[in-house]
């Protein structure tokens, strides 16, 4: 029976060599690995933090609320009810200033929100590190390093040695879903 991984995962003692771990990674181009610790390491969040498109999602998202709150009182001034109060013109953008800011601030709330479950994959009941014997104590005292198989440089002999430079504890194949 032929079976896929997820990726290989690394039990480390602590952090330190946990860190050394996820710097050799980042130092030989692997670019899809994450770091599971009890507590915050900050360390091993500047070496595993890859890209962030959030801030790019949200701009788009505050982009596209102007230009809706913008194009929608437009037409409504000028097109579908135009009203002539007290001599004003009918295209008067000072007062659309405020809905144009609070449209902006909606949809790019809600472009933040969303996006943030997009990128990181919820909802998601189940990952397949949740199988691994033993992961469970992440929580408590546990620091593992999981490198997936989809990485462009993943080799799973290749990678299995670099990861054991650092000595840890055990080393697992990841079955996915």
């Amino acid at each position: 029976m032929n079976r896929s991984i997820y990726g290989l995962v690394a039990r480390f003692e602590g952090p330190a060599s946990l860190v050394d771990a996820a710097r050799e990674l980042r130092a030989n181009h692997y670019t899809r690995f994450e770091g599971y610790t009890p507590y915050p390491v900050e360390e091993l969040d500047h070496i595993v933090t890859g890209r962030n498109f959030l801030p790019a999602i949200v701009l788009v998202g505050g982009i596209a609320g102007a230009i809706t709150a913008w194009w929608m009182q437009t037409y409504i001034a000028i097109i579908d009810d135009p009203i002539n109060v007290g001599g004003r013109p009918l295209y008067s953008w000072p007062s659309f200033v405020v809905i144009l800011f609070e449209l902006t601030v909606l949809f790019a709330s809600l472009a933040a929100f969303f996006g943030m479950l997009a990128l990181a994959g919820f909802p998601r009941p189940h990952h397949p590190l949740f199988g691994v014997p033993g992961f469970s104590s992440v929580t408590r005292d546990g620091f593992f390093l999981c490198v997936e198989a989809g990485d462009p440089v993943f080799h799973r002999e290749h990678t299995a040695s670099l990861l054991k430079q650092f000595d840890p504890v055990e080393i697992r194949e990841v079955e996915s879903d």
